[in-house]
C-alpha cells in the first residue's frame, strides 16, 4: 500500500426505465401502503440485480476515469441475487473486464449490505478511518482482503419484492449504486485525480430486533410482522445508534449530524428515513435517497443516495442524469447510513464530493398489470424444446465477445471479425486474431420486431413479460474498419423525450406502439449487458444495443 488515505473518486447510479405509480397500485388494491412513495422503478424483462450492478459500475468507472482492468478489489452487495448459488462477482467482473486476479467479496443477508460493502473496501484500502460503536469491527479482522492499493469497486444493486398487497410489495423498487475508491492517482494523471470524497469517521451498532423485514428460506417475497411501532423502532434505534457511535469517534472539526448537507439512508418507504432525520435534528429535506420516485431500493439505497448527494453537491446540477458533476468542495458533508433488518446499522460521515454519472430517470409508465408481468408474477413457464441451445462451455468460451463485444482484428489485413473465429472475411486467411474491443457506440443499420407469438422458444419468457422487442444489425467502426453485429435492442424509447423538473420523462400511458417502431436504421446505439435467456437453469447474459443520445 502507498500509505494514502482512501478516497471515493467516482460514483454511478442506475435505475430501470419503467415506473409504476402509487395511483395505479391504489386503483388495483383500494389504497397504496407505501408511505412517501409516488412511484417505483420496475426492472425490465431482461434486467436483474446483476445487470443493474453492471450498468452502475460502468458509470462509476467512467466518472472516476479508472479502467476496469486496474480494479484490485470488487465488492458486490444485494439482497436479491438472480440465483442463490453460486458466487456472482466472477460474472460481474467479466461483464466489466475486471482482472481475474482481483480480490472479491459479496455481501447479502440484509439491507445493510451496501454500506457493509463500502466498509469492507475502506478496510481493505487501509487509511486512518476510525470505526467505533457496538458491534464495530476492526479493519484487520480478516473480513476484507489486505494489501489492496486500489482502485476498489463497490457495487450495490437490489430489486426487492413483497406480497402484492402489503407494504413491502407496494413500495418495491429497483436501482443500483456504485463507488470507486482509490488511494492514489491514475498513472500520468494530474494532481486533481487525487481529489474526491473522504470518509471522516464510521460507526456501527447492533441490537436484536427479530421478526422485522426478512425473507423465508426459498421464498422470493420479503415480508415481516408489519407491526408499525415495532418496525419503526427497529429501524430508528440501530440507525441513530450507529450515528451516535460515529460522532464519538469523529474528528472535532466534523459537523454535527444535524448540520450535514445530505442524509443518504436505507429507505424502505418515505416515512422511516424522515423519522431518523428527525431524531438527529436533521431536516428531512436533506434526504437524498430517491425513495419518492424509485421506491424501496433495498441495499442499494444508501449508495444511490450518496451518489445523488455528490451530484447535487455544493453546486447543484439539477437531476444530473447522464451528466458528470465536477468534484465539489470538501465542506460538503454527507451522512451515509445503512440499516439492516434484524437490528444492525452502520454510518459513515463523508466530506467532499466526487464526479458521478447517473441514469435514474423513468421513460415509461407501466400499468399494474404490466408490472406484474415484468416481475414474472403472472407469466408461464418457457416452452420445452425447439430452441437454439448453446451449451454452457460453448457460451463460456465466447463470453468476452458476448459481454464486452471483444472482436478480432486480422493481423494481415486489419479487417474486423465478430466473433473472432474462422477465416478472415476480407483476406480469407486462417489467422490468429488480435483481440480488440469494439467502440461503445455503433449505428443501427437494420431493425425488425419479434412479437411474443413468433419468438424463439428460449426468448418466449422475455416476450411474455416484456412484450415485443426489436432486433437488428449494428455496425461498429474501429480504426477505419467496420464490422456488423446482430443484437437485440433494449429500452427502445430511451431517448428523445424531455425530462421534467423532477427528472421523470413523458408518460407512455395509452401509447401502444410496438417497441420495434421506436428505433430506426441510422440510430446511434451503445451496448449494455442484459439477460438473454435461461437454459439448463443457467441465466445467459450478453450485450444488447440501447439507443443513446450522448
Amino acid at each position: 500500500m502507498n500509505g494514502e488515505s482512501p478516497r471515493i473518486v467516482g460514483g454511478g447510479a442506475y435505475a430501470p426505465r419503467n415506473r409504476l405509480s402509487s395511483e395505479a397500485v391504489a386503483e388495483a388494491w383500494g389504497r397504496s401502503q407505501a408511505r412517501g412513495v409516488e412511484r417505483v422503478a420496475v426492472p425490465d424483462a431482461d434486467e436483474d440485480s446483476l445487470t443493474m450492478a453492471a450498468a452502475a459500475a460502468r458509470r462509476a468507472l467512467a466518472a472516476a476515469d479508472r479502467d476496469a482492468g486496474s480494479v484490485e478489489l470488487l465488492v458486490f452487495a444485494t439482497t436479491t441475487p438472480p440465483v442463490e448459488e453460486p458466487e456472482l462477482t466472477p460474472r460481474l467482473g467479466e461483464f466489466l473486464g475486471v482482472p481475474e486476479t482481483a480480490a472479491r467479496r459479496t455481501h447479502a443477508g440484509g439491507t445493510r449490505a451496501g454500506t457493509a460493502a463500502l466498509a469492507d473496501a475502506l478496510a481493505a484500502l487501509g487509511g486512518e478511518v476510525e470505526t467505533t460503536g457496538v458491534g464495530a469491527r476492526a479493519a484487520t479482522d480478516g473480513s476484507a482482503p489486505a494489501g489492496v492499493d486500489g482502485p476498489a469497486l463497490v457495487v450495490a444493486a437490489d430489486a426487492p419484492l413483497g406480497e402484492p398487497n402489503d407494504e413491502t410489495g407496494h413500495a418495491a423498487g429497483a436501482a443500483a449504486g456504485a463507488l470507486v475508491l482509490d488511494t492514489g492517482r491514475p498513472e500520468g494523471d494530474d494532481a486533481s485525480a487525487a481529489s474526491g470524497a473522504r470518509v471522516l469517521a464510521r460507526g456501527e451498532y447492533a441490537t436484536d430486533y427479530a421478526g422485522t423485514r426478512g425473507r423465508e428460506r426459498g421464498a422470493v417475497e420479503t415480508g415481516g410482522l408489519d407491526v408499525t411501532t415495532y418496525d419503526r423502532a427497529a429501524f430508528r434505534e440501530p440507525a441513530t445508534g450507529a450515528v451516535d457511535a460515529l460522532v464519538a469517534g469523529a474528528p472535532q472539526t466534523a459537523p454535527d449530524p444535524s448540520e450535514v448537507d445530505a442524509l443518504a439512508i436505507t429507505a424502505p418507504d418515505g416515512d422511516r428515513p424522515a423519522r431518523v432525520a428527525g431524531a438527529l435534528d436533521c431536516s428531512p429535506d436533506r434526504i437524498t435517497t430517491p425513495v419518492r420516485r424509485l421506491g424501496d431500493t433495498g441495499a442499494a439505497g444508501p449508495l444511490v443516495g450518496l451518489v445523488r448527494s455528490f451530484a447535487d453537491g455544493p453546486n447543484p446540477t439539477g437531476d444530473a442524469d447522464d451528466t458528470h458533476a465536477a468534484t465539489g468542495a470538501a465542506e460538503h458533508h454527507t451522512l451515509c447510513v445503512g440499516v439492516g433488518s434484524g437490528g444492525a446499522a452502520d454510518a459513515a460521515l463523508i466530506a467532499g464530493t466526487a464526479p458521478v454519472s447517473t441514469r435514474l430517470d423513468g421513460t415509461r409508465t407501466v400499468s399494474y398489470t404490466d408490472a406484474l408481468r415484468l416481475r414474472d408474477r403472472i407469466t408461464g413457464d418457457a416452452p420445452a424444446g425447439g430452441g437454439a441451445a448453446v451449451s454452457v462451455p460453448t457460451w463460456r468460451r465466447s463470453r468476452a465477445a458476448r459481454y464486452r463485444l471483444v472482436a478480432g482484428a486480422c493481423p494481415n489485413c486489419g479487417a474486423l471479425s465478430f466473433p473472432a473465429e474462422g477465416a478472415c472475411g476480407d483476406c480469407h486467411d486462417l489467422v490468429s486474431y488480435d483481440r480488440v474491443r469494439l467502440p461503445r457506440t455503433g449505428e443501427l443499420v437494420t431493425v425488425t420486431g419479434i412479437a411474443p407469438g413468433g419468438a424463439p422458444p428460449e426468448f418466449v419468457p422475455q416476450a411474455e413479460r416484456g412484450g415485443d422487442f426489436p432486433v437488428g444489425i449494428v455496425r461498429f467502426e474501429r480504426d477505419g474498419e467496420t464490422v456488423d453485429v446482430p443484437m437485440q435492442v433494449c429500452d427502445a424509447d430511451a431517448v428523445g423525450r424531455a425530462g421534467d423538473a423532477s427528472g421523470e420523462r413523458e408518460s407512455d400511458v395509452g401509447d401502444t406502439a410496438p417497441e420495434s417502431s421506436r428505433v430506426t436504421a441510422g440510430d446511434t446505439v451503445g451496448h449494455v449487458v442484459r439477460r438473454v435467456y435461461e437454459q439448463e437453469g443457467v441465466v445467459r447474459y450478453g450485450a444488447k444495443a440501447r439507443p443513446v443520445d450522448d
